[in-house]
């Protein structure tokens, strides 16, 4: 889609721009176009990217005040996030991609992992989860009947349709 026209593109930068102030003003609570640094994460996920602890960190440091004071302006944050989303950085992985690694993690091939193993492997490999990520996302992946997650099921429920 090289040859998009200009107003092509002015259409697709006024649509972030729409979604991302949509989204911004949720957690706008004094209404004075400003958030908690903290609620960032959840704005940038709430639009469809899926950046890591480290990336996340780096955008926070770019929209971030000279001074940090804990809250993040709007006029920083559009910026640099209507960036983010043209250039469709921050991707959720694809299905196939997290079934296969799922699949390496289900040695036993049973289509299922235990909470035992979901624990064991979200607390020994890659980035250390922090308890509270940790029980979010048992509670959304923990079938409480089996006590354990049908990856299947969940992926399909984690992968955001595209369109």
């Amino acid at each position: 889609r090289a040859s998009e026209s200009e107003g092509e593109k002015e259409a697709i930068v006024a649509d972030f721009h729409k979604k991302i102030k949509d989204a911004f003003e949720v957690f706008d609570h004094e209404s004075n176009n400003t958030v908690d640094v903290r609620e960032i994460g959840t704005i940038i996920r709430s639009l469809g990217c899926c950046p890591t602890e480290g990336e996340l960190h780096d955008l926070i440091a770019e929209v971030e005040e000279e001074e940090p004071t804990g809250f993040i302006r709007y006029e920083k944050f559009l910026p640099v996030m209507t960036k983010v989303l043209l250039e469709r950085k921050y991707r959720p992985i694809p299905e196939d991609v997290l079934l296969r690694a799922f699949e390496v993690l289900d040695t036993a091939k049973h289509g299922f992992l235990t909470k035992e193993e979901l624990i064991k492997y979200m607390t020994e490999e890659g980035e250390p989860f922090s308890q509270e990520e940790m029980e979010e996302m048992l509670s959304a992946a923990i079938d409480p009947e089996s006590n354990s997650i049908n990856y299947k099921e969940y992926i399909t429920m984690m992968v955001i349709d595209e369109n």
